[in-house]
């Protein structure tokens, strides 16, 4: 096995920053809040919007170390290659392994919540039929190129933008309507358990930002990867945590149960359904579903979009087996890797949404807290011909990479025991694995090779003047 695996083909360079944005919010589904909208008003005592705005907070400064990986190595693989850089193959290996747990997750948590919503209106109908057709739909999509997923991205958010504005609207009417609504603070004010219960919402909300990880991984196909990369990161942060804490908010204002720990489970998972009907009545429900359904397949496209991406840069350096990273030549796309992604969707028809979620947010964090210390690594202390770091370096690329990593490892350790016991499992996996690769360790890991020619340069030196550095 080499140790370096030279590609030979390469992603179609199609995407603008408009594109990549729209891309990261329509993985993020902005409806997203509702996924886990009964979970986590359960975990928190009815603060979500408190547990959005701690998340907010960790995902700036995770958001800003993806920016600042994304400018020096602007291809497919998002915090496997920034770790395998900045640490080796062996350690970009492992967090490559890791990171697939939360994007092989993606797709099947939007699968079940469309099976769930769709079930609400369909209850003679299994919702596992519904998961098991959007699975295919999926994958069609996929296969047939990104142009068509961006495409279909602007109409499933536009959608999903007017359905908010109108929830958020009759939310904000009905708080202001009922004499005995909640004040605009208490959202935002610990219970009786004190934090704890915000900082374990907010570990399981890390899924809700997995827009502008997902970005990263299209830095093969931007235009100006080291320019719009960096400025997608951050305004899909942004934006989609400004939506997540403002419709949080109007639904914690217009409906607060006297104790979501009453509240049984089925209805905690559909608990975005019982709030439109609470708010407005059952034609809104409906509305909620049917919009619900389109941004749940917009977000299950471009997570396997993502996730497809991940498997073909691993498949193309060695790392997992060769067929992943096979392109088909008629449309561009990694079609082996995007059937890959859609076997393992099918768990879908038989985990929980509450399993599902915590193993997004485990296989998230873990990826985060090694981007944060690959962006340290990287510029800091640089390999041989990279270049120094200068004085600002210390700040931009020291301590708040740091915060990052210590907030990440923070929400983290706050997830629930269980769930570090399928990590720890599906981790050990991965070390079995590598010690296969690399015969127990006796031979090198594939290092990607970044040369990808004179296109690439014209690339850079446009990006090298840009502001954004």
């Amino acid at each position: 096995m080499a140790e370096t695996a030279s590609p030979q083909q390469h992603l179609r360079r199609e995407l603008g920053l408009g594109g990549l944005i729209l891309f990261g919010l329509a993985y993020m589904a902005m409806g997203t809040v509702f996924t886990t909208y009964g979970i986590v008003n359960q975990m928190t005592e009815g603060r979500l919007p408190a547990a959005y705005v701690v998340a907010l907070l960790v995902m700036l400064f995770t958001a800003y170390s993806y920016a600042s990986m994304v400018r020096r190595y602007p291809v497919a693989g998002s915090a496997y290659t920034y770790a395998q850089q900045a640490f080796g193959g062996g350690a970009g290996f492992l967090t490559g392994w890791v990171l697939l747990l939360d994007y092989l997750f993606i797709p099947m948590i939007n699968f079940m919540i469309l099976g769930l919503y769709m079930s609400t209106q369909f209850p003679d109908v299994p919702a596992q039929v519904f998961s098991f057709a959007a699975l295919l739909l999926v994958f069609v999509f996929n296969v047939l190129g990104i142009t068509l997923v961006s495409k279909l991205n602007v109409a499933i958010i536009a959608i999903s933008t007017a359905s908010l504005v109108v929830f958020t609207t009759l939310a904000v009417k009905a708080a202001i309507g009922n004499p005995d609504a909640p004040s605009l603070i208490d959202p935002f004010i610990p219970g009786q358990e004190g934090f704890s219960p915000i900082f374990a919402g907010a570990a399981v909300l890390a899924l809700s930002f997995l827009g502008f990880d997902a970005v990263s991984t299209l830095s093969e196909e931007a235009k100006h990867p080291r320019r719009d990369i960096p400025r997608a990161i951050l305004l899909t942060t942004l934006i989609g945590g400004a939506i997540f804490i403002i419709v949080s908010l109007a639904g914690a204002l217009a409906y607060q149960p006297e104790n979501w720990q009453d509240i049984p489970r089925e209805l905690i998972d559909a608990a975005a359904v019982v709030l439109a009907e609470h708010v407005a009545g059952q034609w809104l429900a409906v509305l909620f579903v049917l919009v619900s359904v389109a941004g749940c397949f917009g977000s299950g496209l471009a997570g396997q979009v993502s996730v497809a991406r991940i498997l073909y840069s691993m498949g193309r350096d060695g790392t997992l087996p060769r067929p992943l990273g096979f392109l088909w030549s008629r449309y561009g796309t990694p079609v082996v890797a995007a059937a890959t992604v859609s076997v393992f969707a099918l768990a879908s028809l038989f985990l929980t949404l509450e399993q599902a979620a915590f193993m997004i947010s485990f296989g998230a964090l873990a990826a985060f807290s090694m981007v944060n210390l690959s962006v340290i690594r990287v510029y800091l202390f640089p390999k041989a011909g990279d270049p120094k770091p200068v004085r600002a370096d210390w700040v931009l690329r020291g301590v708040l990479p740091l915060i990052g990593f210590a907030m990440s490892l923070w929400l983290w350790t706050s997830l629930q025991p269980g769930t570090w016991v399928v990590g720890g499992i599906w981790f050990a996996i991965g070390v079995v694995i590598l010690a296969i690769n690399t015969r127990f360790f006796t031979r090198p890991v594939p290092r990607m090779d970044f040369s990808e020619g004179p296109a690439t340069e014209v690339i850079d030196a446009v990006a090298e003047a840009a502001p954004f550095k």
